[in-house]
């Protein structure tokens, strides 16, 4: 069973070990965990349903208490501290759940007929406010597309898979395996995320150096709109005029619900394997890293960790006298105090994969990298896709945590990573709290790289303070990125958290341009407001 107000299998967990809480400790203090609510009391709160009964698609749509409870919140920081206080706020009306195109048009239909607005739902994943319901005065429907979740149709020869669009990472992987071929698209919320969610805010996988990111991915697809369906033909290439595919990647579900996506697929690979290499401190991790991805070395995957994140890391792994022996084994070979921990993948054929080792291996060596094999690298890959849960083992000593990304180019990575690292460290420190920060580089390109920050601070003696200081630490640091070069998202999209950034970044040109898109295909602006553009 999934969690009801927080990530996952509420039958997982993650346990923090002792040398992780007292690292937490030592930097911003002992905590004391704020009181979750009860499923039970939160139902007790959801008024009754507005929405009018219609035969067609009354069968599709839960109006339950509990139903509605669990689709009125993503997993943002913020939706997470309203899901443990209790305090939601809004509630959908109900929640369809359609089993084909041909539903999700009655559905539509329905809307546009009754002045309802749709959210449309997919793994709710969304930490930037997709999904969250606004007060427009009118009933509100969320549209779960779980259902439609099976592979249906797989051409072998131009290797394109045709998928529903609540179709979730696992299900989408062990379909196209039992076919001998994968998609490869891994972002860190593949366990419940969806490929129509992918394609809508246009997600970046681990191993995108390898299999690119859903825009290189996605070939087609049919939407519903308002308007009438929307059908991408999968051609291979075109200088046709603007690319539809564009339009609708990353569109959030202003434009319509993407009920079926067409992805182009990958035989499985012969070998893969993950490795890990310190560097004696940033400078030379971060070149080392450049010039693999500048010299096209065949990577799937690469990721750096900078000092606090490697030290930290290395804490909460437990296991001390094995990272004893590690820490003192590296210190001997020149990365001591200030080590960098990069994690590289390969994958393919057993010779690409020799020649990505041998390649990876000697440009490490010119910056003093130490090469530690696939211990480290195995674990982390064993490991890929249960991190969000360690969310949930904080919380209950008393912290919270969340993340910030960006992409820039590779001229400013080191002034805008420092830039966000500083405001987010001296946030919260007015009020006399610390704020535990560490960055890694989780994906890269010849011109530049992504920025994936973490903080950890402890919760306030309320919710709505620790809210509050939540807001404060993102409104500045999200303000800080979109004015110094930095895209306001790399790979979580805009939602409604972001949506007041992405001025800066489009320019209003850009925004007005946008906004006659979503207008030409939603006129009553019945599809996510608020999410995207305002």
């Amino acid at each position: 069973m999934r969690r009801w107000n927080g990530w996952g299998d509420e039958n997982f967990e993650l346990t923090l070990p002792d040398e992780g809480q007292g690292f937490l400790s030592a930097r911003i203090c002992s905590a004391k965990p704020l009181p979750d609510a009860s499923l039970e009391a939160v139902c007790q709160q959801v008024p009754a349903s507005r929405l009018p009964s219609d035969a067609d698609v009354d069968h599709l749509i839960d109006t339950s208490e509990e139903c509605r409870v669990r689709h009125a919140r993503g997993q943002s920081l913020a939706d997470w501290l309203a899901m443990r206080s209790g305090e939601f706020g809004i509630f959908p009306d109900g929640v369809a759940l359609p089993n084909t195109s041909l539903d999700v048009q009655k559905l539509l239909k329905y809307a546009e007929a009754n002045s309802v607005t749709v959210i449309p739902y997919g793994g709710g994943t969304s930490v930037a406010g997709h999904i969250n319901p606004a007060d427009s005065g009118q009933p509100i429907l969320t549209i779960d597309m779980g259902n439609m979740n099976r592979l249906i149709d797989l051409d072998r020869e131009s290797q394109i898979a045709t998928f529903g669009a609540g179709t979730p990472g696992p299900l989408v992987e062990s379909q196209l395996r039992a076919h001998g071929y994968t998609l490869g698209h891994f972002p860190q919320s593949f366990e419940l995320s969806t490929v129509g969610g992918w394609v809508a805010s246009r997600s970046s996988g681990q191993q995108s150096l390898r299999y690119g990111r859903i825009e290189q991915l996605f070939a087609g697809g049919r939407i519903e709109t308002l308007q009438g369906t929307l059908d991408i033909p999968t051609i291979p290439a075109s200088s046709a005029g603007p690319d539809i595919r564009e339009m609708i990647l990353g569109s959030e579900g202003r434009m319509g619900l993407i009920t079926e996506v067409r992805v182009r697929v990958t035989p499985l690979p012969e070998k893969e394997s993950f490795h890990v290499v310190f560097f004696p401190d940033w400078d030379r991790a971060r070149t080392a890293c450049r010039k693999l991805v500048q010299s096209r070395t065949q990577l799937s995957m690469l990721r750096l960790s900078n000092a606090v994140e490697t030290e930290t890391q290395l804490a909460l792994a437990g296991h001390p006298k094995l990272i004893g022996l590690l820490e003192r084994y590296l210190s001997a070979r020149g990365a001591g105090d200030g080590k960098c921990m990069m994690t590289f993948g390969l994958t393919g054929t057993r010779a690409q994969c020799r020649t990505g080792l041998k390649e990876t291996r000697a440009i490490c060596k010119q910056y003093q990298g130490v090469y530690t094999g696939t211990k480290l690298g195995d674990k982390w890959a064993a490991k890929r896709f249960t991190m969000p849960y360690l969310r949930e083992a904080l919380w209950g000593l008393g912290y919270a945590v969340d993340t910030l990304e960006t992409a820039t180019d590779w001229d400013n990575v080191d002034n805008l990573l420092n830039k966000i690292e500083n405001n987010l460290r001296g946030g919260l420190k007015p009020v006399g709290e610390d704020t535990h920060v560490f960055t890694h580089l989780s994906h890269f390109y010849g011109q530049g790289c992504s920025i994936y920050t973490t903080y950890v601070y402890r919760v306030a003696d309320s919710y709505e303070e620790t809210l509050s200081r939540w807001e404060t630490l993102k409104r500045t640091t999200s303000d800080l990125i979109v004015r110094n070069r930095g895209t306001i998202s790399h790979q979580h999209g805009v939602g409604k958290d972001h949506a007041p950034y992405l001025p800066i970044e489009k320019g209003d040109l850009g925004i007005q341009a946008i906004t006659a898109l979503c207008h030409s295909f939603d006129p009553k602006g019945l599809l996510n407001p608020g999410t995207l553009i305002k």
